[in-house]
């Protein structure tokens, strides 16, 4: 597995996770260069950029998470996060995270080149 997903689970709304995401040391020898993303995908809706953090550590966020959700990253760990407060019942989705070392694909249509296997995040109203 490149890349490992974690941290998902059952809340009610109003609280907070905090998904996490490594990378293969074996893949990814140089993590800092990577940008890398979460994304997901609700059922029956097509999966969507929830945040994006660039090598340099610019961020991009989804409009309907801005305010509650951060995303940040450890370089010497080789790891991204995401951290999920306010959480509402329309946040409930499968989450991936994804890397690739061209931010272009974080902004545009085009998928990252690596995915992770998703963790899923179930919010209670």
């Amino acid at each position: 597995v490149q890349l490992q997903a974690s941290g998902g689970g059952l809340v009610q709304a109003g609280g907070s996770l905090r998904l996490s995401c490594v990378a293969s040391r074996t893949i990814f020898s140089v993590f800092s260069i990577q940008n890398m993303g979460w994304y997901r995908q609700a059922p029956g809706k097509q999966r969507e950029l929830v945040a994006a953090i660039s090598s340099g550590g610019s961020r991009n966020y989804t409009e309907s998470v801005k305010g509650r959700f951060t995303i940040s990253r450890d370089n010497a760990k080789k790891t991204v996060y995401l951290q999920m407060n306010s959480l509402k019942p329309e946040d409930t989705a499968v989450y991936y995270c994804a890397a690739d070392p061209r931010w272009g694909r974080f902004t545009t249509a085009q998928a990252p080149a690596h995915w992770g296997q998703g963790t899923q995040v179930t919010v209670s109203s």
